[in-house]
């Protein structure tokens, strides 16, 4: 069976988690893996045309600082994994991001961590994880 597994990854240790299942399930499925770093951006229709370019900058840097504090130093550790691995970086809400990214790629699964924190943030606006598993259009796995 082949196919491509979406794994959503932060850099954390139930993101690394995460990857680590979908690593195994790719390879023993002859899947690819496309690990999907999203970094969490509101926007904001009450900027002025200055405040809104600003802001764009400040994205790129990000982008940029993501790719090379996040993404860079795990496609090393993961380099002899003998899984076919793409990368991409998006804006936006993480959950509703993860779930285009599958979309747009035909994913045939979506696997993202849990870090087993149950905060009254995470009570009252919802986790990652849960709103996946409301609005995922794929399979979705949680990694403890």
């Amino acid at each position: 069976m082949s196919g491509k597994i979406v794994v959503g990854y932060d850099g954390s240790a139930a993101g690394r988690r995460a990857l680590d299942f979908a690593l195994a399930r790719a390879k023993a499925q002859g899947a690819s893996v496309l690990i999907a770093h999203v970094l969490e951006w509101s926007p904001y229709s009450f900027l002025t045309p200055d405040e809104l370019e600003e802001r764009h900058v400040r994205r790129k840097e990000e982008m940029a600082r993501a790719e090379s504090a996040v993404i860079a130093p795990m496609l090393e550790k993961i380099a002899d994994s003998g899984v076919e691995i793409e990368t991409v970086i998006k804006y936006g809400k993480i959950a509703e991001k993860l779930t285009e990214i599958a979309k747009e790629v035909g994913a045939m699964q979506l696997v993202v961590g849990r870090d087993g924190e149950s905060s009254l943030a995470a009570r009252v606006f919802g986790s990652t994880a849960g709103t996946l598993v409301q609005i995922a259009t794929v399979p979705t796995t949680i990694v403890p």
